[in-house]
């Protein structure tokens, strides 16, 4: 969209989305599901364990991923939905459980409460991701946070924006210039040890690291540009599917941590503006911390 400014040349209008459509059902569908969370904050009453005493999950998730899925599947009630308290936990289960929508034309990938955690300990750093994957492919990717009210939303082709505002990678070409962000999932036998020794192999390469306990704000940090890059082994579709298209529009590169493309179903992610990207897959490789 464009307009003529006094000089007669086209200048670019800010990003609106249209109010019907996928992307548009994805905004409503986190906004409402991102007031809910935050007002429930302080007040969480049943607190349980999934696969084990450090993979919380509350009243608080299952309420907002039974609204997000109440929203999308009024609009589209043909449409596949893939949520995190629909699937047990586990590889092997998320593993089943895309077999057995990886049919479906549309699938909905939703993590109600990324970082769970954060959001019990009171901790503001927690969001809300909505992804739509199309035959396969990512089409479009909402991320918000409701702490600061911030709403990352990407479409396939037509770039990444939070506020209307586009986004875009950081320029940083060197690891010494960079700050990257990492995770450490509750896995404590494959996950943490394989996080950990990549941790150790790049902290004296880098400009700084954050660990911040959600994949998805984690990317939709990677797509503004705020770090440099964003890795982790041991997640799940719904974790980073919408911050790998966040990632894709703004102009990053995102594959799995041997540097083979990445789909829905990959576990072991890198993201990063591209610059640096080689660099991170040459550390993980020194590591012996790929995940493979």
């Amino acid at each position: 969209m464009s307009s003529l400014n006094p000089n007669g040349s086209k200048e670019r209008e800010p990003y609106v989305v249209s109010g019907k459509g996928y992307t548009a059902v994805a905004i409503n569908a986190a906004a409402k599901a991102g007031e809910y969370i935050k007002s429930r904050q302080g007040t969480v009453k049943e607190l349980g364990t999934k696969s084990s005493a450090r993979d919380l999950v509350t009243e608080v998730d299952k309420g907002a991923e039974q609204m997000i899925r109440r929203l999308v599947m009024t609009h589209y009630p043909d449409h596949a939905f893939l949520g995190e308290e629909g699937v047990e936990p586990g590889a092997n289960a998320v593993t089943a459980a895309l077999e057995e929508l990886k049919d479906n034309e549309y699938l909905w990938i939703v993590d109600p409460v990324d970082g769970t955690t954060n959001f019990v300990h009171g901790f503001p750093f927690y969001t809300v991701s909505i992804a739509l994957a199309v035959r396969g492919e990512l089409t479009v990717g909402v991320i918000y946070d409701p702490v600061r009210d911030e709403m990352f939303v990407a479409e396939k082709g037509k770039g990444a924006y939070v506020h209307g505002v586009k986004t875009a990678v950081s320029s940083e070409a060197a690891l010494d210039d960079s700050l990257i962000a990492i995770g450490f999932p509750p896995d404590r036998q494959f996950a943490q040890p394989t996080n950990l020794a990549a941790f150790q192999n790049i902290l004296p390469k880098v400009r700084g690291v954050r660990a911040g306990g959600s994949a998805a704000l984690h990317l939709a940090y990677v797509a503004a540009g705020r770090v440099s890059a964003y890795y982790e082994a041991g997640l799940s579709p719904w974790d980073c599917a919408a911050g790998v298209l966040l990632v894709k529009e703004s102009g990053g590169v995102v594959t799995d941590m041997r540097g083979e493309p990445y789909h829905i179903g990959t576990r072991h992610i890198v993201a990063s503006n591209g610059h640096i990207h080689e660099d991170i897959l040459s550390s993980l490789k020194e590591a012996g911390a790929t995940g493979f």
